[in-house]
């Protein structure tokens, strides 16, 4: 139960699941990219490694942190908390963030080290222009109105193979790739691979990305009401909202 987990072991939690996420998803990108000069045939193993990667990283870690391995998930926790759901309280948020991001950058070096490549060299695939950055818009509405959503209707078990099934298509629908993770972002500009992004690309792109986390809350509310009005309907039909192990997911 998050609840009952420390805050330092769900921090060391958020650096342990980000950290794996990004070696899995550039080391899958290395990989891919080295045995096919086809970008189609690399960008399916790429997000099909990736999304398995993702859905047993939540699986494990969403009974001690929630499992966010991202800055916007946790922010929408904390809103949710703001408006009289659960959630993060902002000390705990800003720890989360602050764990994601060096795991993430963890992650990163040790996938360039485990291909025998020489970490720390910047990407230099620069992704830009306003069709990208309302992919990225759109990728991230969509995970956190998925994660939102299940919370809202009492299904939060089915997190971890529904965020990675999104992930898998999101990587193909969406012009941008969805990175739809300022973290993983921020990562993957340390390394000049299949799934890099050049650092001037960054701003646009996490920009776009929290743009996208407003617009996915606002969707949640619209569609499913608030956290409030969810609690609240559960306390008057007589029943205790459910914790489970991604309570704090969202």
């Amino acid at each position: 139960m998050t609840a009952r987990t420390s805050l330092p072991r769900r921090a060391a939690a958020e650096i342990i699941g980000t950290a794996a996420l990004l070696v899995v998803v550039i080391g899958s990108g290395i990989k891919a990219a080295q045995l096919s000069s086809d970008t189609g045939v690399a960008l399916i193993a790429n997000s099909v490694a990736s999304a398995i990667g993702l859905g047993l990283i939540i699986t494990l870690l969403g009974p001690l942190s929630g499992a966010h391995l991202n800055p916007v998930v946790t922010l929408t926790s904390w809103w949710s908390r703001r408006t009289g759901g659960d959630g993060l309280s902002g000390r705990e948020a800003l720890v989360y963030t602050a764990a994601q991001i060096v795991g993430a950058i963890a992650g990163a070096v040790l996938a360039e080290l485990m291909f025998d490549r020489v970490p720390g060299a910047f990407a230099t695939q620069v992704r830009d222009g306003g069709n990208l950055l309302l992919g990225e818009v759109i990728a991230t509405a969509g995970l956190v109105l998925v994660i939102q959503g299940l919370g809202r209707i009492g299904r939060p078990r089915l997190i971890p193979a529904a965020v990675a099934a999104y992930i898998a298509a999101a990587i193909w629908f969406t012009s941008s790739g969805s990175f739809a993770n300022p973290a993983g972002t921020i990562g993957r500009s340390f390394s000049d691979s299949f799934t890099g992004i050049a650092p001037e690309s960054l701003l646009g792109f996490v920009a776009a990305q929290l743009v996208g986390g407003i617009v996915g809350i606002a969707l949640a509310g619209i569609l499913y009401g608030s956290a409030r009005t969810h609690r609240t309907v559960v306390v008057a039909a007589g029943t205790a909202p459910a914790k489970t192990e991604f309570e704090t997911i969202g």
